[in-house]
């Protein structure tokens, strides 16, 4: 029987090349208003998963 990819971590991480894993970054949905210009592109960017995490993410991710 094969292992089962987790769906929703599926659309929120990618890995890369090097094996770590990238995150799009909270805050950028809405309320932007309030937010300066130079938060609002700074949340643009995306942002990669700190080691603590990684483990427990490519546990969810068995193909990737």
């Amino acid at each position: 029987m094969a292992l089962k990819t987790n769906k929703s971590v599926q659309k929120r991480f990618r890995v890369t090349g090097s094996g770590k894993i990238k995150k799009m970054r909270a805050g950028k949905r809405h309320l932007l208003q309030h937010k300066s210009r130079n938060k609002k592109r700074q949340l643009r960017k995306g942002d990669t998963v700190e080691n603590a995490l990684t483990k427990q993410i490519r546990r969810l991710l068995p193909y990737a």
